[in-house]
């Protein structure tokens, strides 16, 4: 459980993954996987439900949580550029049983996320061609149990079409990503620019409203309800773990990955905040509540309908770009679990192509039957659990990391500034997000760690490739 990889096993076993991947490439990856399609519901949804105006504060805290652990992630990725992440990091720094609990905590966040994206397109789509006359019936609209559904035939075909375009390549992946990230930046663009057009100042005040008790027990107003909007904001930061799982693929990774991760949450904070302050301005909080669509609703109500079906539309196109990002970051992860042993060795095998496209079958597969047939709603916080637990592994693992840099790890291009306080900040940060989720979330992330610990201990501990050797190395030292 403690045995830790050596390093220079990785590289080798990496060696054999493509270096096609640029800053550029990076950039349209993190900012398509972050600014997903949460950027056009969650700061309507939560100034209603905890914070009025002041979600711009919840969007900067957990801006902030999540910049402190990109640090730590853009020295990770420069000094190890692994397959895998945090799961590889963790395994190098702390040992192959926390590299198993933090990569098994990301792959619940690509499992559920994937599902969730390509659920939301669904619908999304379907909404756009019911205006013109077009609906699809109950049984291939909804999931399994849900309203007469039996699968979501759009959100099977979405997530295959992208399986299949990454499975040909990861070069021409990117090249569709760049196009369409740069597609939906100009559409929020666009919705702020027309948005700035329909402020009413009145809508700002008061700013931080008055704390009060929802009839649900659940904190309005005051920092109360700030803290509680940061716990719902921060699943939107937390996509630029996807960047940092294709380091393997990276070229000059050294300068490429932090650019690329510090880069990409720098652009997606400040957008978020824009639609956000722009948002809260054009109708009072509480006109956004259950309101599934708020930029949409604000643009038709403004006067302005035709900007609205467009940015829609390009909404749609642009989930496609989450998509591309966590299927790739999560296809390297379970090719890494493959690569060591802990799940089956076929997983971590490379076709003619040096594409990982056993691992990317299994996870199309389980995200296919997550979003077309299961409901999955009540999972919906658990992608933050599960991402918040390796993130503290992660900020946490730069002091080990520190006193083996310029040993058995190369000296990285990029470092975490005010070493020793903000990898602990990091740390604190995740923590204190980590708290202000729902109880029920941290009940189902307690459930799949367990099914994670039932795994590790009846086949990953056993198969494992570090714990092979170390078991030749003693049988050796006993002759």
């Amino acid at each position: 459980m403690t045995l830790k990889e050596d390093p220079s096993i990785y590289e080798d076993k990496d060696s054999h993954l493509v270096r096609v991947l640029t800053v550029k490439d990076f950039l349209a990856l993190g900012v398509g996987t972050i600014v997903s399609t949460s950027i056009f519901t969650l700061p309507g949804v939560v100034a209603a439900q905890h914070t009025g105006p002041s979600v711009v504060f919840s969007f900067i805290i957990a801006a902030v949580v999540a910049g402190l652990v990109a640090f730590a992630y853009a020295e990770m990725a420069a000094a190890m550029p692994f397959a895998g992440s945090a799961y590889s990091w963790i395994n190098v720094m702390f040992g192959e049983f926390f590299g198993w609990i933090a990569g098994w905590a990301l792959l619940a966040e690509y499992f559920i996320a994937l599902a969730f994206v390509g659920s939301g397109l669904s619908a999304n789509f379907r909404g756009l061609l019911e205006p013109i006359g077009i609906h699809f019936p109950n049984a291939i609209a909804n999931t399994l149990g849900s309203n007469g559904g039996v699968l979501d035939l759009v959100a099977v075909i979405v997530i295959a079409a992208v399986a299949w375009l990454l499975s040909h390549g990861v070069s021409g992946a990117a090249r569709v990503e760049n196009i369409l990230v740069v597609l939906k930046v100009l559409a929020i663009l666009a919705f702020i620019v027309v948005g700035l057009t329909a402020i009413h100042i009145e809508n700002y005040v008061p700013f931080i409203p008055k704390y009060h008790l929802n009839s649900d027990g659940t904190a309005f107003g005051g920092w109360q309800g700030i803290y509680a909007g940061v716990s719902m904001i921060f699943l939107s930061y937390i996509g630029f773990d996807s960047i940092a799982a294709n380091s393997a693929e990276a070229k000059d990774p050294g300068k490429t990955m932090p650019r690329g991760i510090l880069g990409s949450l720098l652009i997606a904070v400040t957008l978020f905040i824009a639609v956000a302050l722009v948002l809260v301005g054009m109708f009072k909080y509480s006109s956004y509540i259950n309101n599934a669509e708020p930029v949409g609703w604000a643009l038709r109500q403004a006067g302005h309908p035709l900007v609205a079906s467009v940015i829609q539309a390009i909404a749609v196109v642009g989930m496609f770009t989450a998509l591309i990002g966590m299927m790739l970051a999560g296809s390297r992860l379970i090719y890494s679990f493959g690569r060591d042993g802990m799940l089956p060795k076929w997983l971590g095998k490379l076709n003619q192509k040096k594409l990982p496209n056993n691992a990317l079958l299994v996870l199309s597969i389980v995200a296919i039957v997550l979003g077309a047939v299961c409901p999955f709603a009540f999972l919906a916080q658990l992608i933050s659990a599960g991402t918040l637990i390796a993130f503290m592994f992660v900020s946490l693992g730069i002091y080990p990391l520190r006193k083996r840099e310029g040993k058995d790890i190369q000296n990285p291009d990029f470092k975490m500034p005010f070493y020793p306080i903000l990898p602990a900040l990091g740390f604190l940060g995740s923590l204190i997000v980590f708290w202000g989720l729902d109880i029920q979330a941290k009940l189902y992330a307690g459930g799949w760690f367990a099914i994670g610990l039932v795994i590790y201990f009846a086949y990953g501990m056993r198969h494992s490739t570090l714990g092979k050797k170390s078991q030749e190395k003693q049988k050796e030292a006993a002759k």
